[in-house]
Parts: structure tokens; C-alpha cells; sequence
């Protein structure tokens, strides 16, 4: 799968698609945060798999933002431009997932700061804030669905048990 020259990236924020590109184009993207946990890779436009599902993306690490927030998963290219960018510190905690490992950034080697590369093309980099409002939007979304769902469930049970009782009264005459 990694061998093919065509690739396409959609982005989950407005549904922008990326490509033809190489894997290796797709795996930079990955490492300059420009590839977020929600946006979709594809090698067909057909079938989509979320990025963090593509192992040779190496999106291997969990931000932890606060105590209760998480931002991933992310590739260590990633990390390293939310530390330049300022949106995490030397004392953010960071999980490996692959190994379950637990450091605060200064303790992970190799994640002194890289010189900047012009990228032409390019999707933006991700922002964890951005990411997380968006999350949450999504998520209030979702939620106020299901509810709109339930009620029309509870509503329609409610008819049927009506229904039903007043099919049991006239059989029962």
C-alpha cells in the first residue's frame, strides 16, 4: 500500500482532498502537522481510512493537553511543531501508543526544534486548539442528533403502545 504514487488527503475540517501525491509527500505532510487524527487517506478516492490507521504514517503519540484532553494520534514531526508553535510545553506529557510509554516532552530525544522548509501546496498545519474545538463542536453535534433521534423513538413507542392498547380493548369486547 505504501508503495503507491497516488494518494489523496482529505481534510476532515472542510472536506478539502489533496492529491495525487506520494507516500512520501503524505508521510512529510504527516510529520509537519499538516495531517490531523481526523483526516482521511485514500489511494482510490473510493474507500477512506482515517491517517492514524495507516501504521507507515507513524502517527504513533497522544498529546495530553490537560488532565482530560488529548490531542492525537499525532506523529512526533507533529509534536515537535505544536512545541515550536507554543501550544505545548517541555512538561506536556506525551504516550508513545505503540509502547504505552509516558514522557514530558524535554525527556524525548530528538525533539529539538527543526529548520523551517518552504512547502508549496500544502494543507495547513493543524492546530490541537482548533482540533479540540472542532472535536467538541462535532461531538455536541453528534450528541444533539441522538437526542433529536430518542425523542422521535420515545414518541413513536409511545403511539404503538397506544395502538396496542386500544387493539387489546377491542379484541378483549
Amino acid at each position: 500500500m505504501e508503495n503507491s504514487n497516488h494518494w489523496f488527503l482529505m481534510k476532515n475540517d472542510d472536506g478539502t482532498v489533496f492529491g495525487p501525491i506520494s507516500f512520501d509527500q503524505l508521510r512529510e505532510w504527516a510529520m509537519d502537522a499538516q495531517v490531523s487524527p481526523l483526516d482521511k487517506v485514500s489511494t482510490d478516492e473510493k474507500t477512506w481510512l482515517k491517517a492514524p490507521m495507516l501504521p507507515e504514517l507513524q502517527m504513533d503519540y497522544l498529546v495530553e493537553v490537560s488532565p482530560d484532553q488529548f490531542y492525537g494520534p499525532t506523529t512526533i514531526g507533529a509534536v515537535r511543531e505544536f512545541l515550536l508553535m507554543g501550544e505545548i510545553n517541555g512538561d506536556t506529557t506525551i504516550t508513545n501508543c505503540r509502547d504505552g510509554s509516558s514522557d514530558a516532552v524535554k525527556d524525548i530525544p530528538g525533539l529539538a526544534p527543526e529548520p523551517e522548509e518552504e512547502v508549496s501546496l500544502a494543507p495547513v498545519r493543524t492546530s490541537i486548539r482548533v482540533n479540540l474545538q472542532q472535536r467538541i463542536r462535532d461531538l455536541e453535534e453528534i450528541l444533539m442528533e441522538e437526542r433529536r433521534a430518542r425523542e422521535q423513538a420515545e414518541h413513536l413507542v409511545e403511539k404503538l403502545e397506544a395502538k396496542l392498547d386500544e387493539i387489546t380493548r377491542a379484541a378483549s369486547l
